[in-house]
């Protein structure tokens, strides 16, 4: 339920940047999102309805690559999104492009990161990232904002290159928050002490598709036999990590370390 919020919140905040601060001044965002807020100007049919047309493809495609738990997220973000698009009236809160585009890009950034953290995305190019930061080590905002070049070369043809260089420093902005809120690039080594290791270890390769290391441990100070699990995950899985080992142990000593370099086999996902 938690999750569930935070999305909406987060959706909300994203929606609330386009209509406010982007869209006023024919500043474009990133992903599809950035393409429906062009046709949305040029076209007579609304932001919103056009948002969730263009994201259909994707979330149908992630389904059967990113898992239903994701891409449910995802399509409850895309659809909050659609409707606050539709529902908040087009208003500039400021007559300077340049402080519109870095502020919209900000807290459009703020929003997607609050969205990331809660295990969803906003759809469009942020699945096409998800999928390809399974297998490279790309920090996800950075992957983004590579992927948006079509975009503000698509707004420069539109709306001239004044617009696209405010499009730019939106979607660099986006992409920077984006990076520091969410940091999924980080690997995480999680050492967790329990004297529930067998079921530990059960759900977590039930849940988790990383390795598990698990070794015998006892306590020097009641001297009562303990297992120890190891694993490294990215730091985009760490919520429903904490979530899983709560649900099992709530006494549960865990030790988590930032992970400078991982070698061997490791899934990126």
């Amino acid at each position: 339920m938690r999750n569930i919020l935070t999305i909406i919140v987060g959706s909300i905040i994203v929606g609330v940047a386009y209509n406010l601060f982007l869209i006023p001044h024919q500043i474009l965002s990133s992903g599809l999102s950035g393409i429906a807020i062009m046709l949305g100007i040029i076209t007579p049919f609304n932001t919103g309805i056009l948002n969730f047309a263009l994201n259909l493809p994707l979330l149908i495609f992630g389904v059967m690559k990113l898992g239903k738990r994701f891409i449910g997220y995802t399509i409850l973000s895309v659809i909050v999104l659609s409707v606050t698009l539709y529902v908040v009236p087009v208003q500039a809160i400021s007559n300077e492009a340049i402080l519109s585009s870095l502020f919209g890009g900000v807290i459009t950034g703020i929003g997607i990161g609050i969205i990331f953290r809660a295990s969803g995305s906003s759809g469009g190019f942020d699945i096409i990232a998800m999928l390809l930061t399974k297998k490279r080590d790309f920090p996800l905002g950075a992957l983004i904002s590579a992927m948006n070049a079509v975009v503000v070369i698509a707004s420069g043809f539109v709306f001239g290159w004044d617009a696209a260089l405010h499009t730019l420093v939106a979607i660099y902005a986006t992409g920077k928050i984006i990076d520091t809120i969410h940091t999924n690039h980080i690997k995480l080594t999680l050492m967790i002490i329990t004297n529930k290791g067998d079921e530990m270890k059960e759900k977590l390769l039930a849940n988790l598709y990383r390795g598990i290391t698990v070794m015998d441990g006892k306590g020097a100070y009641t001297g009562e036999d303990r297992k120890v699990l190891m694993t490294v995950i990215t730091r985009y899985q760490l919520t429903d990590v904490k979530l899983m080992i709560n649900e099992i142990d709530s006494n549960a000593f865990v030790n988590i370390t930032e992970t400078t370099e991982v070698m061997g086999m490791f899934d990126r996902g």
